[in-house]
């Protein structure tokens, strides 16, 4: 599958020398989504030599797959917040997401990158969820929100109400990082693709930090981490996080006739839709089905429920892309960002966006950037100063219960599963036990390929994903291709080839 960003779209192709071994930088930051360019071009203004290390290619995570809605109105985003914090707290979410908002779009402006201002809504269908629309109002409007409360849409199916927050925005998300990556460089700054950073150690007390990668060691004063989930596990951020994949098509509508907001849904399945302005035409973004990473049994269904759903209430709609996403869900509901543990206060991470990284990811480098240059903004203060509620607690909790049932189970299952002898049909895969190990077996183009099923990162057992051909891990999201190629998740290393 390929995003609608990736086909209509090729970012700004990153330097291709070689990594040289020893370099040193001011600040590292690892990953080229929008969170790490970001955070890296505010370093850089301010006059560091920052470098930033992409692991694939730039945006090919979250930022490349992303619906890419630059919006304030996030779902029940807000009510979900204050039912873990405080008002304080979500006012200061609030505010950080504002900020973040207003800085991209004055960097669209001043580099002439094109965008859409629209209304975004967020809408029930059912009568069951009044009342979960109604705290969103309310939690709105306590956050300082200019929203309003609607009976109708312009939606081609009825709703029970919908909430309305006018002049929010719409981007192509590889567009922001070509603008990113141009002003980067002027100032300095280097950006290197099929670089991995896999660990990093202090150098004494005072010593720099000590980053390994495939390609050879550099060094730097301090280190971002700016990949969806830190790669590196001090702190446990693997289990305040639920890793949620989500699908997204594009299509062509008969007559053009395509809603001119952007809208999500809050009944489940969740629905999410949008437009992209593609030369004479506008194609239809509609998203939704989301699920833990590895969590299901064939994505393609999710995929195909997609498209059906669409031609449903779009007659003649012809889906021309498709693709996934994952993000990953704080169990405070507030992003993690901040000095990582055990990383001498010189290892900083931004994480936990809710599945509203435009925004989030923007605000994260505003923050990062502002704790490193010691800079002074209240709601980054006030969202550091969070505690753990209660509430925080228990949303932990049932995620890293169900991760323990699933690695026992797993395991279990590939035990007792002997793998088949005859090679997988095409474009499908097979887990089973085979000289007493658990392997992963599948066929993609012509090719079968035979890995160990054991995730690299803590042990959890495979799955295939026919939808997307890789194997995803059921626990913490680590993704691989066919042939072992780690994708992304908190694994730094691929699957080991077993045949």
């Amino acid at each position: 599958m390929e995003s609608v960003w990736f086909a209509t779209h090729q970012p700004t192709t990153a330097e291709t020398q070689p990594l040289e071994a020893g370099t040193h930088f001011d600040t590292l930051v690892a990953g080229a989504g929008l969170t790490g360019l970001t955070t890296a071009l505010l370093l850089a203004r301010a006059g560091q030599k920052v470098g930033v290390l992409e692991a694939r290619r730039i945006g090919a995570v979250t930022t490349g797959h992303t619906t890419a809605k630059v919006s304030l109105l996030q779902g029940l985003t807000l009510s979900d917040v204050l039912a873990h914090q405080s008002e304080e707290v979500l006012r200061a979410y609030v505010d950080a997401n504002r900020e973040g908002q207003a800085w991209l779009l004055r960097l669209l402006d001043d580099h002439g990158v094109d965008y859409q201002r629209r209304t975004a809504y967020t809408y029930a269908t059912t009568d069951d969820s009044q009342g979960a629309l109604r705290a969103e109002l309310d939690a709105s409007r306590r956050a300082g929100l200019d929203v309003e409360w609607l009976e109708e849409t312009e939606l081609p199916f009825p709703v029970t109400g919908a909430i309305a927050l006018r002049d929010q925005a719409q981007i192509h998300p590889l567009e922001v990082l070509d603008a990113l990556v141009r002003e980067l460089r002027e100032h300095g700054g280097t950006v290197v693709e099929g670089v991995r950073v896999t660990d990093a150690n202090l150098s004494g007390s005072k010593g720099p930090l000590q980053v390994a990668t495939p390609q050879g060691e550099v060094t730097a004063d301090r280190l971002v981490l700016a990949t969806g989930t830190p790669v590196l596990d001090r702190g446990g951020y693997f289990a305040k996080l639920v890793p949620m994949r989500s699908y997204a098509t594009a299509h062509r509508v008969a007559g053009g006739t395509t809603p001119r907001g952007m809208y999500l849904s809050i009944d489940q399945p969740t629905r999410s839709l949008r437009t992209l302005p593609v030369g004479d035409e506008e194609l239809l973004i509609v998203g939704g089905n989301g699920h833990v990473a590895g969590r299901h049994s064939s994505t393609q269904d999710l995929v195909d429920d997609l498209g059906a759903w669409t031609r449903e209430h779009f007659p003649g709609a012809q889906m021309t892309h498709a693709w996934s996403a994952q993000d990953y869900m704080a169990a405070d509901r507030v992003p993690y960002v901040g000095v990582l543990p055990r990383g001498g206060g010189r290892i900083y991470v931004a994480t936990g966006f809710n599945k509203w990284g435009m925004a989030n990811a923007v605000a994260a480098g505003l923050n990062l950037s502002g704790q490193i240059l010691e800079g002074h903004m209240p709601w980054a203060e006030t969202l550091s100063r969070r505690s753990t509620t209660p509430a925080s607690i228990v949303s932990a909790l049932s995620p890293n219960l169900q991760v323990a049932y699933e690695l026992a189970k797993d395991w279990v299952q590939a035990e007792l599963q002997h793998l088949p002898d005859s090679a997988p049909e095409e474009g499908q895969g097979v887990v089973g036990r085979s000289g007493g190990k658990p392997h992963a077996v599948s066929t993609v183009d012509g090719v079968t390929c035979k890995l160990s099923a054991v995730c690299t990162h803590l042990g959890g057992i495979v799955r295939w994903n026919d939808a997307e051909k890789s194997w995803d891990c059921p626990l913490h999201g680590s993704r691989f291709a066919a042939d072992g190629k780690l994708l992304e998740g908190p694994a730094v290393h691929d699957l080991p080839r077993a045949d």
